[in-house]
């Protein structure tokens, strides 16, 4: 077991991969085949098979098409892959380099920080003022 936690920490999970396999949960929840929800995703098959198993990174365009056929919003998607929607990426962040780089923590714990220190910093004055 001891090696598989060492094995998890060194490959942590590609962003289009985690986004690939949330993809493709949310269309099995929807009990669609791939070949009915490409086509109302306005997709290929093949491409929304590659971009269910993280082959390829879809573009933002796609992710709202598979969004919009998903009934979600592209934000959605991206927040349940653990990723920043585009666009909110904003500045370098030395805060939020240093707690991804602290390997002390374990991959939640680093998710968990990062996103409790994103919402106070959502939620701080300073913050409310700058996008006025």
């Amino acid at each position: 077991m001891a090696a598989r936690s060492a094995y998890s920490d060194e490959m942590a999970p590609r962003p289009s991969t985690a986004l690939g396999e949330i993809i493709r949960q949310q269309r099995e929840l929807t009990e669609m085949s791939m070949r009915q929800f490409a086509e109302l995703a306005g997709i290929s098959n093949p491409y929304l098979s590659q971009i269910e198993r993280g082959l390829r990174a879809p573009s933002e365009h796609v992710v709202d098409g598979i969004a919009k056929a998903l009934h979600l919003s592209a934000d959605a998607l991206y927040q349940q892959a653990g990723m920043t929607p585009p666009g909110e990426e904003g500045e370098d962040n030395a805060v939020l380099d240093a707690i991804a780089a602290d390997h002390r923590l374990t991959a939640r714990q680093r998710k968990a920080l990062a996103e409790i220190y994103e919402s106070f910093v959502a939620s701080s004055p300073a913050s409310k003022r700058a996008s006025s």
